[in-house]
């Protein structure tokens, strides 16, 4: 090979590395697995993008997106009101999928379903409920009375979590006591138990420490094989966490879904609903240096379009049709602008 050949070669290696566009995100843990799937199967197909993603909870995507140290952040429930007035551009929520948040336990090879009303859970994390054979328990899991006084060991979130917001915003409708007490968001002043990071954290220590309860989103509980209950829905029925029970809270709250998608999918009421649903969402500046506007643009057409069904694959609910319409209208909004070099 001659030096020019060589020489034209370097340049052009130089000029297509300069041409890359990288993309910087944080935030939510429990979309991650997705995350990083969708992120390299989009790369084979359009490697002048490269995207890097932190999975630190949704409480640090959002603060960093606030303080403008990413290019977009993730977080399993809406920012707040105050949180969108304080940020320095305007940022759009666009759901990605939806997930389940979980109660998963550890007793053992007991393959029993728990079965629990939502009083019941914020009692066992107010700390008023402190053993498995509590009597209040025992009224419709039975099998409970084998682990005679067995105590209840409480894990719960140690970060600032999407999850957590989610998980509490339940226990803020179905519990008077815990909404006063406790209330609602990312971070809580928790009333007893031990903390675990990330919905990673929070499984593994469910998966090692016997007599544990916790909160995680499924996925997480389906990768390290842990138990999950069946909750109470406000239709008086029992309902597993699945796809399709997460996809029916959805499905029945379609038409009360806002124009900017901010909305709470937990106790709501219908048949074969699972009560402690959500969408988690990609959070994304209105105004954007183009080039980057264009690859996460170019992204989330991709993700709506081919990605939700790897989604259901992994065991995320994939957005509906109808309203994948909805939100690739949103995406026409996000403007590209010059930045000066």
């Amino acid at each position: 090979m001659t030096l020019g050949l060589v020489c034209v070669m370097g340049d052009f290696a130089a000029h297509a590395a300069n041409q890359q566009v990288v993309l910087n995100g944080a935030g939510a843990t429990f979309p991650y697995p997705l995350y990083s799937k969708w992120f390299a199967e989009f790369e084979k197909t359009n490697p002048e993008t490269i995207f890097n993603y932190q999975s630190i909870g949704s409480g640090g995507g959002v603060r960093q997106l606030l303080d403008e140290t990413i290019d977009f952040g993730a977080s399993d429930a809406p920012m707040k009101d105050d949180q969108l007035k304080g940020a320095k551009r305007p940022i759009l929520h666009f759901p990605t999928v939806l997930g389940a948040v979980v109660v998963t336990y550890n007793l053992g090879a007991q393959n029993n379903e728990l079965r629990l009303s939502g009083a019941q859970v914020a009692d066992i994390f107010l700390g008023k409920i402190r053993k498995w054979d509590d009597p209040v328990l025992l009224k419709q899991n039975p099998w409970l009375s084998a682990f005679q006084g067995r105590d209840i060991l409480v894990v719960h979130r140690s970060d600032g979590s999407g999850t957590t917001a989610v998980f509490s915003d339940y226990l803020a409708k179905v519990s008077p006591e815990w909404k006063t007490k406790v209330g609602q968001g990312s971070a809580l002043r928790w009333p007893m138990g031990i903390g675990g990071k990330g919905n990673e954290g929070v499984a593994s220590f469910v998966k090692s420490l016997p007599g544990s309860i916790a909160y995680t989103e499924l996925v997480f509980s389906k990768q390290l094989k842990l138990s999950v209950a069946a909750l109470e829905s406000l239709s008086g029925e029992y309902v597993a966490p699945s796809i399709e029970s997460v996809s029916r809270a959805a499905e029945v709250m379609a038409g009360q879904i806002p124009e900017d998608f901010r909305v709470s999918l937990t106790a709501v009421k219908g048949a074969g609903v699972y009560p402690i649903s959500s969408f988690t969402y990609f959070l994304v500046y209105k105004q954007m240096a183009k080039p980057k506007r264009d690859g996460l643009i170019a992204l989330l057409r991709w993700m709506y379009r081919d990605g939700q069904k790897i989604a259901a694959k992994m065991d995320y609910a994939p957005i509906s049709e109808a309203l994948v319409g909805r939100i690739l209208k949103q995406a026409d909004l996000v403007e590209g602008v010059q930045v000066s070099p």
